[in-house]
């Protein structure tokens, strides 16, 4: 029987952080749907492994059919749905991963909510800028078309609004911006916080236009 259900580790994480050779983080994608979150997240992670670094995705749109599926979209529910994501980002991020969130999380709170649901130091927010009009052209999955003839209430840059981050860490966007090319400004944001093989983080080339507002 357990004495206590406080969380302890045999292995510390600083030991883990070590044996990967690199630090880790939790990189926030945060954008309108269809602004090209997860297929950021997606090839970061493809070139992420092929540098031997440790990370993962969590794509928000499969975690609301298990994870956060009995919240909504009320403003308290999008809060309490970025909370438990970052609490899931933090566990693995303790666990030495590179945790790659992809989640609308259009609200400010609720991106505060996840920032402070992660150990200090380890957040790194990602504005996928990607325009509204961009963003509704491009409507993979119908969502827009269906919000925009009152089938879908509530559905974010419709309406209900989204909160832009007032100081991201990185802003891209892929109207804009080659997939290739915010892969690699997402590498140089991860190796100036040493969540790079050291091997790997030299001889990256990244367009200006990146770090700009």
């Amino acid at each position: 029987m357990l004495d206590s259900l406080e969380r302890t580790h045999a292995v510390e994480s600083s030991l883990k952080w070590a044996a990967n050779g690199h630090l880790p983080c939790v990189v926030w994608f945060t954008g309108l749907s269809g602004a090209g979150k997860t297929t950021l997240a997606n090839a970061l992670d493809q070139a992420l492994f092929k540098m031997g670094a440790k990370s993962t995705v969590l794509d928000g749109d499969i975690l609301r059919r298990d994870l956060t599926a009995d919240l909504g979209f009320s403003d308290v529910d999008r809060i309490r749905n970025a909370q438990r994501v970052g609490q899931v980002a933090s566990l693995m991020a303790e666990a030495g991963l590179i945790s790659l969130v992809a989640l609308v999380s259009p609200l400010e709170a609720a991106r505060l909510a996840a920032r402070q649901a992660v150990p200090a130091g380890l957040f790194l927010e990602v504005y996928v800028s990607t325009t509204l009009a961009v963003c509704e052209q491009r409507d993979v999955k119908g969502l827009y078309k269906q919000a925009r003839k009152g089938g879908l209430a509530g559905f974010t840059g419709v309406d209900a609004p989204y909160e832009p981050p007032f100081d991201p860490d990185l802003r891209l966007d892929t109207g804009q911006m080659s997939v290739a090319d915010c892969v690699n400004a997402l590498l140089m944001l991860l190796a100036t916080r040493g969540a790079l093989p050291k091997a790997a983080a030299t001889g990256l080339h990244v367009p200006v236009s990146a770090f700009t507002a």
